[in-house]
């Protein structure tokens, strides 16, 4: 089976989690320290502040930018479900704006519609590392006083504009262990408000600045070093994968001719971290599926239902709601494989079996 996605863990990562583990040093340690400093050098920002994970990050983030209950933040109806519950933990109502159906992305240009007088943030989600329209985003955000808090768990080192995404508002990534930095689990908020980041490290240890002294409500949401230490190796590593990342893409979007490929447009620099097709035309997805993991092509379905179909988004009120772009394309994407691990047969593998849908 060729896998859809597939670590990289290598003699470095190992060696690296032994130094810890004999230093004796394992949680929120100086490795954590250093993968901030290294993470903030990434996206060009004064700040960094590791957290538990993506979605501990969506958390601390919305909580540092004051969203309080009642508050609305728009965002997109595709999406994984961290970044709609991220908003629901915090007390605020998530308000669902339509896709672009070429990028997958939040259309900018429905935003401003959505807005209310209860309106306090965008929350933008740079889909499989492709990053959002940001001008649009952020001169709407300008216009209204809004905060823009982006998620970029799956965009690190993506760029519109040459500007790196988690530098525009408040960024989140993840260090999941199928992005494109991997740390097994972990999370990463950066910005370059020193208010926000303090309040971030505070929120993440228990409200604590110095310890013991609880100065606000604060979650156990610090990271281990153990985690970090891989963390670091991965970002080191971080260039040469988004190089073979794009060269994969690139092939197979040069070879495969029998479903819609991605395209990426001028000014936006796409990382890859899933490379998803379109099964159109009235032809089963659920078909093509199958076809390609019979054919020994692992395959994901990022995402097959929309986050206000959710149990409880339902319940919450969403029910009614329908936008005609997302419950088109969740019934059509299928994500191949692009991960750097890729050998030239898998890539040709790849294409010769999806021509055949």
């Amino acid at each position: 089976m060729i896998a859809i996605s597939k670590p990289y863990i290598g003699e470095a990562e190992k060696q690296a989690v032994i130094e810890v583990m004999e230093s004796g040093m394992l949680v929120q340690g100086p490795r954590t320290a250093k993968l901030e400093e290294k993470f903030a050098a990434i996206c060009g920002t004064q700040y960094a502040i590791a957290t538990s994970s993506g979605t501990t990050a969506l958390h601390v983030a919305l909580l540092a930018n004051g969203i309080k209950p009642g508050d609305e933040v728009i965002t997109t109806p595709f999406t994984f479900m961290a970044s709609v519950n991220s908003i629901l933990y915090v007390g605020g109502r998530p308000v669902f704006v339509d896709i672009e159906e070429d990028t997958f992305n939040i259309n900018p240009q429905l935003i401003e519609a959505a807005i209310t007088p209860k309106t306090k943030a965008i929350l933008p989600v740079h889909l499989y590392g492709y990053p959002c329209n940001m001008d649009m985003i952020m001169n709407i955000a300008n216009k209204y006083g809004l905060l823009v808090i982006e998620d970029a768990c799956q965009a690190v080192g993506a760029r519109y504009k040459g500007k790196a995404m988690g530098s525009f508002g408040t960024g989140c990534f993840s260090l999941y262990a199928t992005k494109n930095i991997m740390a097994g689990e972990g999370g990463m908020i950066t910005t370059n408000l020193e208010d926000v980041a303090q309040r971030c490290r505070m929120i993440r240890n228990h409200g604590m600045q110095r310890r013991y002294y609880h100065e606000m409500l604060g979650y156990n949401f610090r990271t281990s070093d153990l985690h970090s230490a891989i963390g670091l190796v991965q970002a080191d590593r971080l260039e040469d994968f988004t190089t073979k990342r794009k060269a994969n893409a690139a092939f197979l979007n040069e070879h495969i001719t029998s479903v819609k490929t991605p395209q990426v447009k001028e000014d936006y620099e796409h990382v890859w971290h899933q490379y998803t097709i379109r099964v159109d035309g009235g032809r089963s997805r659920d078909a093509a599926v199958k076809n390609l993991t019979d054919a020994g092509i692992g395959t994901g379905i990022f995402y097959p239902i929309p986050a206000y179909r959710q149990a409880h988004l339902v319940e919450a009120g969403y029910g009614n709601l329908s936008l005609p772009v997302t419950e088109l394309i969740v019934n059509e994407v299928i994500s191949l494989p692009v991960h750097p691990q890729l050998s030239q047969t898998d890539l040709e593998t790849i294409v010769m079996e999806v021509n055949k849908l």
